[in-house]
Parts: C-alpha cells; structure tokens; sequence
C-alpha cells in the first residue's frame, strides 16, 4: 500500500506517472514529495512506487 496526502491506496508498482494521471491530476502545477524528498518532474515516468512509500501531492493555486 501506498499512502497519498493520508490516504492509502493499492498503488505499488506504477510509476508516479502514472499515479498521477489515474488521478486526473495535472502535473504542470503541482510539486510531488516521496518519503519526505521532492521528486523532480523529469524522475515521475522512472520513480516506481513501492509499498510502504509515503507521497505528498501539493497543488499550486495562484490568487491574491
């Protein structure tokens, strides 16, 4: 089981790549951190997620 932003999910296995566009979520605007690291774009199709990993998705939402 993978945890997202507190969730658990049965995601071990897939790439965040993948993850992420199973979610529907655009990755232009939002930052990825695997077991407390940030996870660079370009590493999201080769990063395989692994039971136990923990990940932290933040969206980026301009305003003011």
């Amino acid at each position: 089981m993978v945890k997202i932003n507190g969730t658990e999910s049965d995601l071990a296995g897939q790439t965040i790549a993948q993850c992420l566009a199973q979610a529907g979520w655009d990755t232009g605007r939002l930052a990825v951190e695997r077991n407390g690291n940030i996870v660079p774009r370009a590493q999201y199709e080769q990063t395989v997620l692994e039971n136990g990993d923990v990940l932290e998705i933040v969206r980026f939402v301009g305003g003011g």
